[in-house]
């Protein structure tokens, strides 16, 4: 019992309040913890989002497509981590990506009105789901001001600023690449000469179909230069 409570106080959203007052709210609400095998799906896009899940143990890959163009944003998260916590509120309450086991994982998810009635126990939570909301927006304003009239550079390192989450690794591109142009607006020759630059600093790693995100902050970091 004392490492489950060592886990949630580990977790997002939980940094900061007693063991006194997560051992109560143990005992009063239905915290369900969910083991996931190797590949086996824990959510698809689309999905409504009608509980809290946290990463409690192993690693979560991420799929994200886009509409109408053939490429798919893949990022990876390990425990202890929040999912998603951002489309449980507001008014688009499903998911926007697929959420696949990378490996044994162990999920703890609440309802969306356990959680709530969480939050009103200690402002502590309230603090903790406001911050967490209030970066992930800030994050996505300051990317979309620093990008103006972008390069092809540019305009890839926002949209890796943009879609990768805090903590994210082993995020990919899987993609055709006449998709991926017109994505970026951009030329064929263009699109590679900036890729080949990108691979010689060592912050990607690409081929015909997967462009790998080897120094995601390096990558965001040319936004500002």
């Amino acid at each position: 019992m004392n490492s489950m409570y060592q886990q949630l106080m580990q977790l997002p959203l939980f940094q900061g309040v007693s063991t006194e007052k997560i051992t109560a709210l143990v005992e009063k609400l239905p915290f369900h913890f969910l083991k996931f095998r190797s590949g086996e799906q824990i959510f698809a896009a689309g999905d409504s989002c009608t509980h809290i899940k946290f990463i409690v143990s192993g690693q979560v890959k991420l799929e994200q497509a886009f509409s109408h163009l053939r490429i798919t944003f893949c990022q990876t998260l390990a425990s202890p981590h929040v999912l998603a916590a951002e489309y449980l509120f507001g008014k688009e309450t499903t998911y926007p990506y697929t959420a696949i086991a990378n490996g044994p994982c162990g999920i703890l998810q609440l309802r969306k009105s356990d959680y709530i009635q969480m939050v009103n126990t200690d402002k502590v939570f309230l603090f903790n789901i406001l911050n967490y909301l209030s970066s992930g927006s800030q994050r996505g304003v300051s990317s979309l001001q620093d990008i103006k009239d972008g390069t092809v550079i540019e305009r890839l390192a926002m949209m890796v600023d943009s879609l990768a989450l805090p903590g994210a690794f082993d995020i990919e591109f899987h993609y055709k690449q006449k998709d991926f142009c017109v994505l970026l607006g951009t030329q064929r020759t263009t699109f590679i000469a900036s890729l080949d630059k990108l691979s010689d600093m060592d912050i990607i790693d690409y081929d015909t179909n997967v462009l790998r995100i080897l120094d995601a902050r390096r990558l965001t970091d040319l936004l500002n230069h």
